[in-house]
């Protein structure tokens, strides 16, 4: 049994290996980029990573979770 091949078929797969060429140097391209432009972002620029009163919060969740426990079982 034979299979028969159309000349739309011969130009449907040379369109698909020329986009899989054009995705292929596209994909190259973007990996070859900083992909995470979060820190470019102009709401990054001025924020500080931690401040000096950090443990505050620490102890206040700390003082949440505690009361929590205690109304539950109380």
């Amino acid at each position: 049994m034979g299979v028969i091949v159309h000349k739309e078929t011969e130009k449907r797969t040379e369109l698909n290996d020329r986009i899989a060429a054009d995705l292929r140097a596209r994909a190259e391209q973007t990996t070859q980029e900083d992909p995470d432009l979060v820190e470019d972002a102009d709401y990054v620029r001025d924020l500080k990573k931690t401040g000096r009163f950090t443990w505050v919060w620490f102890v206040l969740v700390g003082l949440a979770l505690v009361s929590l426990f205690l109304i539950i079982t109380g």
